[in-house]
């Protein structure tokens, strides 16, 4: 997958593509059948597919800080898109400029002239332009003049329920993990790379994995029954993991994300205690699957408190894992006829 980021570097773009345009935050069911129209029509017409995305997203450089949590960084986003087979990935800045240009100059400045759009597929509900203008029916209008379709895509919906990053932003908050990844094809993730933190871990009896989740608010927040996958080694000294399954780079284990309030954290962190664990992750770069909610975050008054409470949760952990094993193990095949 090719990546064009910035608006000075799609002169390098040429020929005809089939494009999406949105912030595909998640990369969900609905987004899915989005990117399927346009790869189908790509491979129809032998053109490229293209999926133009923005950074920051427009309701962060709107809305700022308050603004809604994101479901995944800039790189796991552009990994799913990759997984998703999408030929070019176009990320323009929105800023104060891009922003201001009418759904007229959208479409002549970006569609037309530097993408040169064949064909467009997009959501049912997509906006653009200044002060959100810019329609299906302008796309259709202008398509007549400029020499391209457009196709819009029907909302998706899953429980009677529409598939948006929203709703999974929601399942998130509240803990239904279940329906997020019923959401989002896949269960939920976070990636990034293990870094040094304040070794507390170490002294309550708990290391923990410490993934750097930047500034933004994470997507949810509490004690976590999860599994860790390493990706990549890099520096890390990783002793493999070996099961009766043989070797293997997936680890069980109980993961806290939030703001660490009994150490007054400031910052959002991610921390992983793995399971009967052996090795050195720093300097690895890591997945973490949040499999189950284990309970809320919370301020202990005494380190003491904290400490027995994370042992707590290791074992609830350890149960979990057990149980899911067990429900493994007791599942067979429906009998042959």
């Amino acid at each position: 997958m090719r990546l064009i980021r910035g608006l000075q570097n799609l002169s390098s773009f040429e020929g005809r593509c089939v494009a999406t345009i949105g912030n595909f935050d998640g990369v969900h069911l609905g987004h899915k059948v989005i990117l399927d129209q346009v790869k189908r029509e790509a491979s129809l017409r032998n053109v490229p597919s293209v999926a133009m995305i923005f950074e920051p997203q427009p309701r962060e450089f709107f809305q700022g800080d308050k603004a809604p949590s994101r479901l995944q960084s800039f790189r796991d986003k552009l990994v799913a898109l990759a997984a998703e087979h999408i030929d070019v990935v176009v990320c323009l800045q929105f800023n104060q400029r891009f922003r201001s240009l009418s759904a007229d100059q959208f479409i002549r400045s970006i569609l037309v002239d530097a993408l040169h759009i064949e064909h467009l597929v997009i959501g049912d509900d997509f906006r653009f332009g200044c002060d959100r203008t810019g329609s299906f029916e302008l796309l259709e209008q202008n398509g007549l003049a400029h020499n391209y379709s457009v196709e819009r895509t029907d909302t998706i919906e899953v429980q009677n329920l529409r598939v948006s990053s929203t709703r999974v932003r929601q399942s998130l908050n509240e803990n239904n993990l279940t329906l997020a990844a019923e959401l989002l094809g896949r269960p939920y993730s976070i990636s990034g790379t293990v870094a040094h933190g304040r070794k507390l871990g170490r002294k309550l009896n708990a290391p923990t994995a410490n993934i750097y989740l930047g500034s933004g608010r994470p997507a949810l927040c509490g004690v976590f029954a999860v599994q860790l996958r390493v990706n990549s080694r890099r520096n890390a000294k990783v002793k493999s993991f070996v099961s009766d399954a043989g070797r293997c780079d997936t680890f069980p284990g109980v993961a806290n994300i939030g703001y660490r309030p009994t150490v007054d954290g400031v910052r959002p962190a991610l921390e992983v205690h793995l399971l009967d664990f052996s090795g050195d992750l720093y300097g690895a770069h890591v997945e973490v699957t949040f499999l189950q909610h284990l309970r809320d975050e919370q301020k202990f008054e005494r380190i003491e408190d904290l400490q027995q409470q994370i042992g707590l949760d290791i074992e609830q952990a350890r149960q979990f894992f057990i149980s899911r094993s067990m429900m493994t193990e007791n599942t067979f095949p429906a009998e042959e006829p």
